[in-house]
């Protein structure tokens, strides 16, 4: 299995432009509720929620907001917000196949949305299994090889403390239901981008806080069994969907078929 287009879509999505930071609050804002509602609202007990605080902060996502975000998943704001999790799939131009994950507080809202790009980028929506059939979910994550560390000369701030990361392979390696490994480096830091099965993402993700190394991202991924193969023109146009898709608020991933 190869890691490296999972590695430049992250690389991508890292450079979006100021432009489109309103578009990231709202989609951190629903995931926050969403972690908050499925594991409370105590970030040292609930690992999805601590990870996207941390995503929130990083786009500047302010801590007023955030606690907001999180009062709604628990209920303590009291305006009722319940978010549900909807997969739809299709075929987009050139009939490349596409599963869209989205997070929405009304269902009928984002399958017209989600139905209308379809329409304008000149694919169809499809029933479901239509492409879904084609693609197995995995976890994801990544990892940087070492842990923070609480400076007791300086007070309260943390430092990034380097771990060998042949030893950091090694002990993700013997973790039950990791498939594959690929190193990468980020800002000088060495990482592990991590895949494991489906039924093996709550149990690995709860062993890497446990080792108590940096975790950068987790999430379940889809990938295509079968890939198609298509030009630079056709790709550019496909790229061109896949981004329409990915500036409504209600959607947090797409994936497609292609190479």
């Amino acid at each position: 299995m190869s890691g490296h287009s999972k590695w430049d879509t992250i690389k991508h999505k890292k450079a979006i432009n100021d432009a489109k930071k309103g578009k990231s609050f709202s989609k951190v804002s629903a995931q926050i509720t969403h972690a908050a509602k499925q594991g409370g609202g105590d970030p040292n007990m609930n690992p999805t929620l601590r990870l996207y605080i941390d995503k929130a902060k990083a786009v500047g996502f302010s801590n007023d907001s955030i606690e907001k975000a999180i009062k709604k998943g628990t209920g303590e704001s009291g305006d009722g917000v319940v978010f549900e999790e909807i997969t739809y799939e299709g075929f987009g131009p050139h009939g490349v196949q596409l599963v869209i994950d989205a997070l929405t507080d009304n269902k009928n809202r984002t399958v017209a949305d989600i139905r209308q790009i379809f329409e304008q980028v000149g694919g169809n929506m499809g029933d479901t299994g239509s492409v879904s059939w084609n693609f197995d979910t995995k976890g994801y994550f990544e990892i940087l090889c070492g842990h923070m560390q609480t400076s007791e000369k300086y007070g309260e701030a943390d430092f990034f403390v380097e771990d060998n990361p042949e030893e950091v392979e090694l002990n993700i390696m013997d973790l039950p239901g990791v498939l594959d490994i690929h190193e990468f480096e980020e800002e000088g830091k060495k990482g592990l981008a991590i895949y494991t099965g489906y039924d093996s993402f709550g149990s690995v993700r709860d062993s890497i806080n446990k080792l108590g190394y940096v975790l950068k991202e987790a999430e379940l991924v889809k990938e295509a069994k079968v890939l198609k193969s298509v030009t630079d023109e056709e790709r550019e146009k496909i790229d061109s969907a896949i981004e329409k898709f990915d500036e409504s608020d209600d959607v947090q991933n797409v994936w497609n078929d292609l190479e």
